[in-house]
């Protein structure tokens, strides 16, 4: 399909009867002060100038999915200028129907599925599934092994509704074992508690990231081929801190803690190593590899939920269909394509200028000025 003309047809596959946001309402967020809109299965072009609030709709709605934003920001951050707290609250269609708010200031945080208060976040997580789109997605491949670690624990969270909070129980028996290393002579027992309950959660950390790994990566391969015609192969490599017996190594490693005052053996210290013809890809890879590579992890994302849930995940496409060439767009844009079984929903922002013209004109397009969200007939 490479250089074939895009079009709202093509997605047919992909836009059918699945998993989608019916209405979005904001009080107080970003540059929002008041915004209540519905919105139909589909492709929906969020058209603006800069700073005028496209962006933000995307950080709403996966902060509904996540309950974070993907800009790496706190609530404090996400409150327009001069209030107090912010409200987002949707509608999501996809097994059933459901209502979703929250509300965050300094002094309050609430959460409510249904109208019922969210005590469990297994309970919440799943509602929506989005898959996000954006420049920040080059740190995959560029930044720390952190930015990495944050990517596989989203997917297999997305995959598997307890990882979430066993993920918490490990980073807190790891804080509590870090401030007792940074007091030598501290208690010794209450350090080979924090240890074991590090192990225990570690250890099936460690196999649930494992087990994803080879599940994954084909979907990742696939996706950088298409989008980069085949110029070179991809291998993802999952690098586990530890090699065989966690408790073993943590161990072991008691010297080494005691002069860096630090857990130095875990999955908060895994990576996964991206490889491009067998060499690093954050170390030789072009801009433009770095850039296909991130936008194909992406996409390998969106395939997995997918092929998992029977349903796509809401696609969330933040203004970088403008910074790939036309060989590489092509190679993106029919990879929206799903079975007919799985449609759902997509939203893309744009400038005028780098608004795409392959993706032809069958599509909701919105205008967005200052905190406003017009129909763009």
């Amino acid at each position: 399909m490479a250089g074939q003309k895009f079009s709202l047809i093509a997605l047919r596959a992909f836009i059918l009867e699945g998993m989608h946001l019916a209405h979005l309402r904001l009080r107080d967020f970003r540059n929002y002060a008041r915004l209540d809109v519905d919105f139909a299965p589909g492709f929906h072009l969020l058209l603006g100038d800069n700073a005028q609030g496209k962006t933000n709709i995307l950080e709403a709605i996966y902060l509904i999915a996540t309950l974070r934003s993907f800009r790496g920001v706190g609530g404090a951050q996400m409150v327009r200028h001069g209030q107090k707290g912010y409200f987002v609250g949707g509608k999501v269609v996809g097994q059933g129907e459901h209502d979703t708010k929250m509300y965050w200031s300094s002094r309050e945080r609430s959460l409510s599925l249904d109208a019922q208060p969210v005590r469990k976040l297994t309970d919440y997580l799943g509602v929506l599934r989005t898959v996000v789109f954006c420049t920040e997605d080059l740190q995959l491949v560029k930044g720390v092994a952190r930015a990495r670690r944050r990517f596989l624990d989203l997917l297999v969270s997305q995959t598997y509704p307890a990882y979430l909070p066993l993920l918490q129980r490990y980073t807190r028996a790891l804080r509590s074992r870090n401030a007792l290393l940074k007091h030598p002579g501290s208690d010794a027992a209450a350090l080979e508690g924090f240890s074991h309950e590090l192990v225990k959660a570690g250890e099936e950390i460690i196999r649930l990231r494992r087990e994803l790994a080879p599940k994954f990566s084909p979907l990742a391969r696939l996706a950088y081929r298409r989008i980069s015609s085949d110029a070179e192969e991809l291998r993802l490599d999952y690098q586990p801190s530890v090699k065989q017996d966690f408790a073993v190594e943590l161990a072991q490693s008691r010297h080494r803690e005691a002069a860096y005052r630090s857990t130095l053996v875990g999955p908060h210290r895994d990576d996964l190593q991206l490889l491009l013809n067998e060499r690093s890809a954050a170390q030789f890879g072009s801009e433009g590899q770095k850039r296909t590579l991130a936008i194909a992890l992406k996409l390998a994302q969106a395939e997995y939920l997918t092929g998992l849930h029977g349903s796509a995940p809401v696609l969330l496409i933040d203004d970088i269909m403008g910074e790939l060439d036309a060989k590489r767009r092509n190679g993106f844009l029919p990879l929206l394509e799903r079975s007919e079984q799985s449609r759902g929903q997509v939203f893309m922002t744009a400038t005028a200028e780098s608004w795409p013209q392959e993706t032809g004109r069958e599509l909701h397009r919105w205008r967005v000025k200052e905190g406003s969200l017009l129909i763009d007939n």
